[in-house]
């Protein structure tokens, strides 16, 4: 790996940050002596026969690149040696990209899978020591080729790649959506990011048993906030943001489970939607797991069309929340999260501005696309939201054919021994009658959805009696969802929102349908190999495979 003590140091003036607050990144330095090594594409995704451009900056010498399919048993599909060579980094490469220029291309085989590739490079340094980092691309389907490189067929399996949020998320060079040293004080987020950088540290490759942001252990009475995962990452050289997003965390491991199960499953990205909406075409059913934020009004349309059109989606994945706009044939993403700094607001392509999906000045509530939306459900089992949570959903429909043959009953809670419930999710605003739950009305749900389990998240991270500066998340989200929602922050409103929900829903759209287990961690049932979560997962697959395109 680069050394990031040296880095971090080298950016930070050699003060250690807060492993929670602060905003501690890696970042090339312009400094030949710092030993450094970098290294990414000139897009995330790629067909067979497309041509890979590799950018690569090292202060070491010849550097081994090797292209790494990582799916059921990981492959090295090819090696290569490229001369290393150091460039000078822009100081905002965050949001203009790196410009490095390119070290080597190489040309796509007509054979190769679909998939999630690594792009490992190694390097030996001045001082003997090692150093190595890791990229990555989707490999799409070649044309003509249906899931697994065999022949057109319906009922294969597209998994869309949530590489919005990957890149809201990733904070090399410094800045992201959230945090990061743009302005005047370089101290502020980026409302642009440049995919022509690399991916943080973690997002391509986790050893295993690195934390989740959920939380591993129930916190005792009187506990502190703890956030496990920021902690091992700032001790380790991680980026603070590695279990928020990125294929390591979350895509990679549906993608082996699926392989391992015997699905032919293929891969493409969220920018690949937007870019090439017809890619869905062949496919009766798309996958879309992990930590799902953000999405452009071209992905929703991609999506929207593909399930009206009789589609299936089986969304494994939580907080559906904001929208994005791409620059440069998708090499930029644009999000202000809501701020009216957006040049959009106020204008005639008001709707297209970077806030919230269920803002009326966007008018596109989330519920129209997934059942469910972001900020009716977000935190839990994370910090000091829902500490001591059930860590799982509680069923309350066990008859559903969700549930077939997983002897769940009323009342058991499914996933809590593998923790799916969290970190971020996405419900609706809901009542019982006789002990069932349903849509109260509020949100503009689809016409027949049910609600088939549910937890509970909140809103707020709960203070009790703690020091405040322990916190990470607080209670921010609260009065933008109460104005949201209700027009206001008013003590009333702020109310209504300082709890959500989280759900499994389903529901039919057109000729398509749409399961949605909304939680971002779902995917930790699969990796912990937790046999009810596996079923209601083949369920979810099966059910759509069955059907086919209608």
């Amino acid at each position: 790996m680069t050394s990031p003590s040296k880095l971090r140091g080298a950016t930070t003036g050699g003060v250690w940050p807060s492993a929670v607050h602060e905003n501690w990144h890696e970042r090339a330095v312009n400094d030949a002596s710092v030993p450094q090594l970098w290294c990414y594409t000139d897009r995330i995704s790629y067909a067979p026969g497309d041509v890979v451009a590799f950018h690569v900056s090292t202060t070491g010498g010849r550097v081994t690149l090797s292209l790494i399919r990582d799916g059921a048993v990981a492959a090295t599909c090819h090696t290569m040696e490229i001369d290393g060579r150091f460039h000078e980094t822009p100081d905002q490469a965050s949001v203009t990209g790196c410009n490095w220029p390119v070290a080597a291309t190489f040309t796509i085989p007509a054979d190769w899978r679909s998939g999630g590739y690594l792009v490992q490079v190694e390097a030996a340094m001045a001082d003997g020591t090692r150093l190595a980092h890791d990229h990555w691309f989707a490999l799409r389907a070649g044309a003509g080729a249906g899931a697994g490189g065999g022949a057109d067929r319906v009922g294969d399996i597209l998994q869309i790649a949530a590489t919005s949020t990957w890149a809201a998320y990733n904070d090399w060079g410094g800045s992201n959506h959230y945090e990061g040293i743009c302005g005047p004080a370089h101290n502020e987020s980026a409302p642009s990011v440049s995919l022509l950088r690399p991916w943080s540290r973690g997002f391509c490759r986790l050893p295993v048993g690195a934390p989740r942001t959920v939380l591993a252990q129930v916190p005792p009475l009187g506990a502190a906030p703890r956030y496990p995962h920021m902690e091992w990452a700032f001790a380790n050289g991680y980026s603070k943001k590695y279990a928020s997003a990125g294929w390591a965390s979350y895509d990679r491991h549906f993608a082996i489970w699926a392989e391992r199960a015997g699905y032919r499953a293929d891969l493409a990205t969220q920018h690949d939607l937007h870019l090439m909406p017809d890619l869905l075409d062949r496919y009766a059913c798309a996958v879309i797991v992990g930590h799902d934020e953000y999405w452009s009004w071209e992905m929703r349309d991609a999506i929207d069309r593909f399930v009206e059109r009789g589609g299936h989606l089986v969304r494994l994945a939580g907080n559906f929340l904001l929208q994005v706009r791409l620059a440069d044939e998708g090499r930029t993403q644009i999000c202000y999260q809501g701020k009216e700094s957006d040049p959009l607001l106020g204008t005639a392509d008001e709707q297209r501005f970077t806030g919230y999906w269920d803002d009326p000045r966007v008018g596109r509530p989330g519920v129209h696309t997934m059942g469910l939306t972001g900020f009716r459900g977000v935190y839990a089992n994370v910090g000091m939201c829902t500490p001591r949570g059930s860590r799982g959903f509680t069923v309350y429909r066990p008859e559903h054919w969700a549930f077939a043959g997983s002897d769940l009953y009323y009342g058991d809670i499914l996933g809590a021994e593998s923790r799916i419930f969290g970190y971020e999710v996405d419900g609706l605003d809901y009542t019982f009658r006789h002990g069932l739950p349903f849509p109260s009305g509020e949100d503009p749900v689809p016409d027949g959805l049910e609600i088939l389990a549910m937890g509970l998240p909140t809103n707020i991270e709960e203070n009790h009696g703690h020091d405040p500066d322990l916190f990470f998340l607080g209670d921010e989200a609260v009065p933008i969802a109460a104005r949201i929602y209700y027009g206001d922050a008013s003590p009333e409103n702020v109310a209504k929102v300082r709890h959500g929900s989280g759900m499994i829903a389903t529901f039919r759209k057109g000729k398509g349908s749409v399961f949605n287990a909304a939680s971002s961690d779902w995917v930790h049932g699969l990796m912990c190999r937790d046999t009810a979560v596996e079923i209601v997962t083949r369920n979810a697959l099966g059910r759509a495979l069955r059907a086919g395109k209608a």
